[in-house]
């Protein structure tokens, strides 16, 4: 739902705002097929994620883990980037085109959606990681990969339980530009297995026993990402003038403390979700401004004075 009066006055500042962030929670990525990570389904519902998404539970039982996260790499992979993905892409290209304009897009999803839509890497920040960065577990190994759209990653995992696509047998994955690097997609419908840690993924430097490069529950956020973000919304040559708060409720640190500050400073809020305060939506709060519905169509039409046509 957008009120035309909000509209208008969101778009005229737009229009005006040289500095901008763009806060991304998983509601975006619904819109694409993916579920949130507290709604997933089939097996894996029965599971308590927490459970699955802790260094502990790595520790006691990586081959589940590893099950469960072969079935999100899987997900991701299946899915694309929706016209929300792209609007915050054409964002970013602005920020390259125009020495005047600065943007940054801080993202909580894992699902490299965004970045696959042709957002700049510089101004792109994947705060909770990645599903397709693998790290060694290997003390004195610093080995990281990026990118890695292989799938499955071993053997063992070729049939994890795949419930977003239990027709997928014969479909074959086209993401990547090689036609090599295609391969085979064949979901089988099976309980969890109990996988040994030699048939999951290794470490190519040290053969230690690689992890998922998310950011588990209980961890710290990447210091360098972190310090790079504060810099950009604490700069004292320019304030941030709007902050875009999407697909996200914004009250989890740090994403509430990012729209605290931005506030703080005498810019402006838009929040882009299916669930914002009436308040909000009916233009009382001062500064904020709220458009409930579908972010992944809102905000495109939103973002269209600036950015064009998506």
């Amino acid at each position: 739902m957008m009120a035309t009066t909000q509209l208008q006055e969101f778009q005229e500042h737009l229009l005006k705002s040289k500095k901008i962030v763009a806060l991304v929670g998983a509601g975006l990525s619904v819109s694409s097929g993916l579920p949130t990570f507290r709604g997933s389904q089939g097996l894996w519902k029965n599971f308590n994620m927490i459970d699955l998404a802790t260094p502990d539970a790595f520790y006691i039982d990586p081959g589940l883990v590893w099950q469960f996260y072969s079935w999100r790499r899987y997900g991701a992979l299946k899915a694309n980037p929706n016209r929300g993905h792209y609007a915050l892409s054409k964002l970013s290209q602005l920020s390259k085109e125009n020495k005047n304009f600065k943007y940054i897009t801080i993202t909580q999803n894992v699902d490299g959606l965004q970045s696959r839509s042709g957002h700049l890497k510089e101004n792109l920040y994947e705060i909770h990681g990645s599903l397709f960065t693998l790290k060694c577990t290997s003390f004195m190994c610093n080995y990281v990969e990026n990118n890695n759209f292989k799938q499955p990653l071993t053997k063992a995992l070729s049939d994890t339980e795949f419930e977003f696509d239990r027709t997928a047998r014969n479909r074959k994955r086209t993401l990547g530009e090689d036609e090599n690097e295609d391969k085979l997609l064949s979901p089988q419908l099976k309980p969890v297995k109990t996988l040994s840690e030699k048939e999951l993924p290794r470490c190519p430097v040290c053969q230690g026993l690689l992890r998922p490069g998310v950011v588990w529950f209980g961890e710290s956020l990447s210091l360098n990402m972190i310090t790079k973000i504060d810099s950009f919304i604490e700069s004292e040559n320019h304030p941030v003038d709007l902050i875009l708060v999407i697909g996200t409720s914004g009250t989890v640190y740090p994403a509430n403390s990012y729209v605290d500050r931005v506030k703080l400073k005498g810019g402006k809020v838009a929040i882009f979700n299916t669930d914002i305060e009436n308040d909000i939506v009916m233009g009382k709060v001062k500064d904020t401004w709220g458009f409930k519905g579908n972010a992944a169509e809102l905000l495109p039409l939103a973002l269209k004075p600036l950015i064009g046509e998506i």
